[in-house]
């Protein structure tokens, strides 16, 4: 008898890469002879440390008594939209953007992406007198630029936004634009900065190749509406452009703040909502592998595991506490994207091979927690709040992207660090009392939060760790609201605010994802 099943077995962490190993014991769970099973095919692959005992767990698809058809060719292929009259605007050329303007393509609309950052080859370049020099190029950053801030911060692919739509196909079409493969299986999935940019210049020459544009260096200015407010047709640009289409699809991301100053002097209706700031927190690589893995320190770890992550939340106070943006085997990069700033953000290579693990450590900020900057900035005050801590951080890291910092030990105990924990971040540190320069609010509960979560991951607490500030740009401060229905802004049709600079994302998968969902919902629509 034949027929494929789908099973999920747990097995001994030294058995995991044991083809044979697999084959017997989903012959045990499917009660047959292990000559039964002609093919097995691997579906998904975790690892569970909870225990000291580290197991495997593996999703299998195993053919009985048959081989396993072949799986569908993954490729991209896209129908020419070059001669089309259909057109959707799309600001923005991150995750959102780029996948708003893939399915555009496969609806039959001729998608334009309007970047005010350069390619990904030209931002590379960029970085450079960020890091040596401490120089923004302020709009060709860590933050702008094609692929968006994920670009070259890490490429985590993995989401719990299961529900928001297809993550498989997303998955698939960045496999088809050059990602590896593993990432089909993996269940914490991950590119790396290294091989990120070419899958995103591979997604550009697809959108290209089927008739749609992509203008770099192209920063929106205005938008173009009718004479009532109440209908967008276009956009105007600082070169003096303008582009017109059907929709606007506004994927801007969470750090294009001259945005939402624009929206707020167009009287664009915004809503304030809740983000975090914080620190980034890094310890050498070996000591959380060995918090995490069980085994004494010093002892190398097995090349079978990869560097080990953690993920920590409490709620002190009303307001949540959490890790965000873990990099394992990571760095801490300069995501400032302006040079009277500072800002932190972690990434990692695809071999995640770096001795240090950092990760965001943020506190929730709520509305009221930015009162006092309602006064001057009204809407804009989370953004003000946001800004004031990173000049804050300018200042005490003395200028040319230094950061303060501080050991954690020192952060708990309220002093000055006389010396600081080895660090990945490539300008360099100055000395400075974090605890003096955060709010109040956020340095009591992150001095409990830290507390609490010394004891459950014992060792996380050590003068090895360090803090530097700041994590500034976990989400926007701000929501663009749109209908639940059809996607477009309540006030303005043919306006669709979009992901992680509009509230409603927050990561590459999410952002990808509401793309999708935008560009649907304006195809939908007839303007």
């Amino acid at each position: 008898m034949s027929s494929i099943e789908t099973i999920d077995i747990i097995m001994a962490l030294d058995k995991s890469e044991d083809h044979e190993a697999r084959i017997k014991k989903a012959a045990r769970k499917l009660k047959v002879h292990p000559s039964q099973i002609h093919d097995i095919r691997l579906r998904k692959h975790s690892i569970d440390a909870r225990k000291k005992d580290i197991m495997v767990q593996l999703r299998i698809e195993v053919g009985l008594g048959m081989m396993l058809p072949a799986d569908p060719t993954i490729s991209a292929n896209y129908t020419s939209v070059a001669n089309n009259a259909a057109v959707m605007i799309i600001i923005g050329c991150g995750p959102a953007g780029m996948f708003a303007a893939l399915r555009a393509l496969e609806l039959g609309y001729k998608p334009i992406i309007l970047e005010r950052g350069k390619d990904a080859s030209a931002r590379r370049f960029d970085l450079a007198p960020l890091l040596r020099e401490g120089r923004v190029i302020e709009d060709s950053n860590y933050c702008f630029g094609e692929g968006g801030a994920g670009t070259f911060s890490d490429g985590k692919l993995y989401t719990r936004a299961t529900k928001r739509g297809p993550v498989r196909d997303v998955y698939e079409t960045l496999v088809a634009h050059g990602a590896p493969h593993r990432i089909l299986t993996d269940a914490h999935p991950h590119i790396g900065s290294n091989l990120l940019p070419n899958v995103v210049k591979a997604i550009r020459q697809s959108i290209l190749d089927s008739g749609g544009e992509v203008h770099f260096k192209t920063k929106v200015n205005g938008l173009l509406k009718s004479e009532d407010g109440k209908k967008i047709h276009g956009v105007s640009t600082t070169d003096g452009k303008e582009f017109i289409g059907d929709s606007v699809i506004l994927a801007t991301g969470h750090s294009a703040r001259d945005i939402y100053s624009l929206l707020a002097s167009e009287g664009v209706l915004m809503e304030r909502k809740t983000f975090a700031v914080g620190v980034r927190i890094e310890h050498p690589q070996p000591l959380i592998d060995s918090i995490q893995y069980h085994y004494q320190r010093g002892v190398k770890r097995p090349d079978i595991l990869p560097a080990a992550r953690y993920r920590l939340a409490t709620k002190i106070g009303g307001r949540g506490v959490h890790s965000f943006c873990m990099c394992p085997g990571g760095f801490i990069v300069p995501a400032a994207t302006e040079n009277d700033e500072v800002v932190v953000n972690g990434m990692s290579l695809s071999r995640r091979d770096s001795p240090f693990a950092n990760s965001g450590m943020v506190v929730s900020v709520e509305p009221e927690d930015t009162a006092e900057f309602d006064a001057e900035y009204g809407i804009l005050s989370g953004m003000a709040f946001q800004k004031s801590l990173e000049v804050l951080a300018s200042k005490a890291g003395g200028g040319e992207q230094k950061a303060p910092a501080q050991r954690v030990t020192d952060f708990l105990n309220q002093k000055t660090s006389s010396s600081l924990a080895n660090t990945s971040y490539f300008p360099g540190l100055l000395s400075a009392p974090l605890h003096e320069l955060m709010p109040e609010f956020i340095v009591s509960r992150m001095q409990t939060g830290l507390k609490k979560f010394g004891k459950g991951m014992r060792g996380y607490i050590t003068e090895e760790a360090g803090m530097i500030g700041f994590e500034t740009r976990t989400s926007s401060p701000l929501r663009i609201p749109r209908n639940d229905e059809n996607f477009q802004h309540p006030e303005i049709h043919g306006l669709y605010p979009c992901a992680e600079g509009a509230g409603y994302a927050g990561g590459i998968i999410s952002a990808a994802l509401d793309g999708i969902k935008c560009a649907e919902a304006a195809a939908a629509v007839k303007n």
